[in-house]
């Protein structure tokens, strides 16, 4: 599941891409260079290079340093405990997306998931559902803009929030109002388990792509680009799921496997 970020974050995010500098569109007699152009979708790509250079800076001094220490000093079957209980908690607002793109089956697997594993897995420390039939899936409300005919708009590189687009923007921001840490009960002992889980995330999401962004860093010509290609392509493959996703429901229901 996506971490649940802090709204001011994101809007300082949204502040900078929207004052943020415009790429020269190449001259039409280039069709090769226009082609590549409207590919990368990335009209703002010399703010958006700026922003990857500090968000990298911020990574090599501070979240990849920390990553490492916590790979070396917790065994991955520890780690693994947080990062259930994290995507344990995302499970409400799964649900709600899952119920907003008309994906029943989603929604059903999405509430034994936090049925299961809330009361047989401990609070969400053990995945016991996965194993049970109800693997996990993504949900949130950038997807379910998205099915609902959405455009993505021109590729951003956030400040802390990193690949994104203005509809995954927005989205960041409906999840958070759907998140029931938002509306239920106030206080310092609300707000700190919200910084907790917010710090949790960010240190359990760095760590699971440790070896794949070092590999990436090392052997790629331009980090940026492809960092930029390889998150499009992978959101639009969570969003091709979600919307190739249409089992039928009951009397069905357990006649048909659950989606890997």
């Amino acid at each position: 599941m996506r971490a649940c970020y802090h709204p001011v974050l994101m809007a300082a995010a949204l502040i900078v891409a929207g004052v943020a500098g415009c790429a020269t569109p190449p001259p039409a007699s280039d069709p090769a260079a226009v082609a590549d152009f409207q590919e990368a979708n990335d009209p703002l790509e010399p703010t958006n290079r700026v922003i990857y250079a500090v968000n990298d800076g911020v990574d090599l001094v501070v979240l990849r340093p920390l990553a490492l220490a916590y790979r070396a000093i917790v065994p991955q079957t520890v780690r693994d405990h947080p990062h259930n209980v994290l995507g344990n908690l995302g499970s409400p607002v799964a649900l709600a997306n899952d119920m907003m793109e008309g994906k029943p089956r989603r929604a059903g697997d999405t509430m034994m998931r936090f049925l299961v594993n809330t009361t047989v897995g401990v609070a969400g420390v053990f995945d016991v559902a996965t194993g049970w039939g109800w693997p996990a899936h993504e949900a949130d409300a950038g997807m379910t803009l998205a099915i609902w005919g959405v455009p993505e708009g021109p590729f951003l590189f956030l400040p802390v929030l990193g690949p994104s687009n203005p509809r995954d923007a927005v989205g960041f921001g409906v999840d958070y109002a759907l998140d029931p840490l938002t509306w239920i009960g106030q206080g310092t002992a609300v707000a700190d388990l919200g910084y907790a889980r917010l710090g949790v995330s960010a240190l359990d999401a760095r760590e699971r792509v440790l070896d794949a962004l070092d590999r990436l860093k090392r052997e790629a010509l331009d980090p940026y680009a492809t960092i930029r290609s390889l998150a499009r392509q992978h959101r639009q493959s969570e969003i091709d799921d979600a919307r190739a996703d249409n089992r039928a429901t009951v009397p069905d229901w357990y006649t048909q496997p659950p989606a890997r």
